[in-house]
């Protein structure tokens, strides 16, 4: 039985490296894969859009690495402790099966716009495009919804397996008042947490390239394990 079609697998730019062409053979499942396949699917680098799965492959680069980290023996900063110190009181992460609602396509857009990440002829996500791209998905998928109080101030989107848990994506209200809270970092030490509440051995951050500067925070996370040469290699 057929487990997956191939819809894309052109050259294209690279979105991390200036100069660069890039292969990323897109791969659409055709059924749910459980926690050992999704496991299995993390440990090899292998990224997730909506119900499709996505790795690198490039003509003459490999300097896309995956990056997870060791739920065990992971040790937070002093920084990285400060920002869990100023998580307000009344600040809480709900979390449940990923749905769509007309608050989170606002602030999906809204991070977007604000943070420099889209593109001069991007068009805003609307509530198919965020349910096709996000809410929709191959694994089991859980949403994180970063409230304070009553105000919405970021979503997470975890990817499961029964050993390690993959971060898709993390958006967020970019008001100076929520930035100063730094919830970048606050969501991945509460994946960290949650994943060693759960049982699980590792968090996948996506991929490392080093020298692009919007990936190079994942290495602010020690120890960490890279994909090197196919082997996973460990980072203090």
């Amino acid at each position: 039985m057929q487990r997956q079609v191939l819809v894309y697998d052109g050259l294209q730019k690279c979105p991390y490296l200036e100069g660069k062409v890039a292969r990323m053979p897109l791969f659409r499942q055709l059924r749910p894969l459980g926690w050992e396949a999704a496991d299995e699917r993390f440990a090899s680098a292998e990224r997730r859009v909506g119900r499709a799965l996505y790795h690198t492959a490039c003509p003459a680069c490999r300097a896309c690495q995956g990056i997870r980290i060791p739920v065990s023996s992971f040790v937070p900063t002093k920084s990285q402790r400060r920002v869990i110190a100023r998580w307000p009181a009344d600040g809480r992460v709900e979390i449940g099966p990923p749905t769509v609602t007309d608050e989170k396509v606002a602030l999906f857009n809204l991070h977007k716009r604000s943070r420099g990440l889209a593109e001069p002829d991007d068009e805003p996500m609307d509530a198919a495009s965020y349910l096709g791209w996000l809410a929709q998905s191959c694994f089991d998928t859980v949403e994180m919804r970063y409230r304070v109080g009553d105000r919405l101030v970021g979503v997470g989107v975890v990817d499961l397996g029964k050993v390690g848990a993959s971060s898709v994506y993390f958006y967020f209200d970019p008001s100076p008042e929520v930035a100063r809270l730094s919830p970048g970092v606050f969501s991945v030490l509460h994946e960290i947490e949650w994943c060693r509440r759960t049982g699980r051995e590792h968090l996948y951050l996506g991929l490392y390239v080093e020298g692009c500067e919007r990936l190079d925070y994942k290495a602010d996370y020690a120890p960490h394990e890279r994909l090197v040469d196919g082997a996973w290699r460990r980072f203090e």
